[in-house]
């Protein structure tokens, strides 16, 4: 299962009635934000979340919408006493936006670990998950995110039978761990199916529409996407400053056979976004104006 919710969806500035853009994933008890503006954490409040269990905190890019909230969210989670190391994952540059951002943060009970993304597209690996970073087309480096949990095939347990391995070590198998007994080696795929279809969840603001974000969100459970401006007339805005227009983000899903869209990162001066869904809708029907605290559980396929 993966639990996911945007805290807020709005760009540039907070609003009374929308906080800035803000993921929040919840996987096998571990926890996942993805950008940390002004006002993360009231709205993770009214959600009823809590920060203290993140263990990973990605960053798209530096402009202080997606970042300035960051040293009070750190005191927040010290006050709550976590002794707990923080990972951060973040463009070029994290570790010394990170430094410039703690002198007002400088003391913390827990390590902070800093992984800069390298390369144009890269993945890093976790235990139950994997998050691919992937470059897209912003006036600053700016990356997008997918959050993957992948699924092994199911446990057959006649090749276990026949291969005569004990069930005490069964679960050992399913987990991924080879079992070595009297001199022989037993690996997962002699007694797993093929696999199977796992969840995935793209996400990604502040670009203009790429060939990157179309491959990377592929097949997507859930593609959250840019809606900068809705407005038809506001188009060459948002190629000057390399934002994405609604109908733009639903042409990328409809290419990348997603399952659902939920629009994100709205500009201030858009206060109903649900106006321009109608013609968002005739370019793919499974789209859905994202508003703050909007969540979702995605679970796997019944067999």
């Amino acid at each position: 299962m993966l639990d996911i919710c945007l805290l807020g969806t709005g760009g540039m500035m907070p609003l009374p009635y929308r906080w800035l853009t803000s993921l929040m994933a919840r996987i096998q008890g571990q926890s996942i934000l993805i950008d940390c503006g002004e006002g993360t954490q009231i709205a993770m409040k009214e959600k009823g979340w809590s920060p203290k269990p993140i263990d990973i905190i990605c960053f798209t890019h530096y402009h202080a919408d997606h970042i300035s909230g960051l040293p009070g969210m750190l005191l927040t989670m010290g006050n709550a006493e976590r002794t707990k190391p923080l990972l951060l994952v973040g463009p070029k540059g994290l570790t010394r936006v990170v430094a410039a951002l703690r002198v007002i943060a400088p003391e913390l009970p827990f390590e902070i670990e800093c992984r800069e993304i390298e390369e144009t597209e890269q993945r890093f690996e976790f235990n139950d998950f994997r998050i691919e970073a992937f470059r897209v087309n912003h006036n600053v480096i700016c990356y997008g995110y997918n959050i993957v949990v992948d699924r092994i095939g199911k446990f057959q347990v006649d090749k276990a039978m026949q291969l005569g391995i004990d069930r005490r070590y069964w679960n050992l198998l399913q987990k991924g761990e080879n079992v070595e007994l009297e001199g022989k080696i037993y690996t997962p795929d002699m007694v797993l199916g093929e696999a199977r279809k796992g969840l995935k969840v793209t996400y990604c603001t502040d670009t203009r529409p790429t060939e990157s974000i179309v491959r990377n969100a592929a097949g997507a459970d859930l593609f959250i996407c840019e809606g900068m401006y809705g407005e038809p007339e506001k188009k060459e805005k948002a190629k000057e400053y390399k934002h994405m227009m609604f109908c733009e983000a639903a042409e990328l899903a409809k290419r990348a056979d997603v399952e659902k869209m939920w629009l994100t990162h709205y500009s201030p001066s858009l206060t109903r976004p649900e106006e321009f869904m109608k013609d968002v809708k005739k370019i793919f029907p499974r789209s859905e104006a994202g508003k703050d605290g909007k969540s979702v559980e995605l679970m796997f396929e019944e067999e």
